[in-house]
């Protein structure tokens, strides 16, 4: 199973970023994928939420208005578009899979938004 993430980098204030997760090893399909983001001592936070087919999107209150999470179930790829970022965006930005009681995560992509 693998989940990889990318998209990530440094951007300016207002700027905006799409990250991916490419997706193999398991049946993409059947899976809820959200992204997560964490900073260093603060517990890991849900960013987005998007169903198995793609027809229900959840935002957390923070990033509504502000990012789009979409999949492209013909590729295995989930992707979030982020805009009018903010420097309390910056965080390591996780991509999760889940089925029922099974939970599959990347190994994350960096964003920081500064100056």
């Amino acid at each position: 199973v693998q989940l990889v993430e990318s998209g990530g980098g440094s951007v300016q204030p207002g700027g905006s970023l799409k990250l991916s997760c490419a997706a193999a090893g398991f049946s993409f399909v059947g899976y809820v994928m959200s992204w997560y983001r964490q900073t260093p001592g603060k517990e890991r936070e849900l960013v987005a939420t998007i169903d198995s087919i793609g027809s229900t999107t959840n935002y957390a209150d923070s990033m509504k208005g502000r990012s789009s999470i979409s999949r492209d179930n013909a590729k295995n790829t989930v992707y979030l578009e982020m805009n009018s970022l903010k420097p309390e965006d910056t965080a390591v930005y996780y991509c999760n899979a889940r089925r029922y009681g099974t939970n599959f995560w990347g190994q994350g992509t960096q964003v920081t938004v500064s100056l």
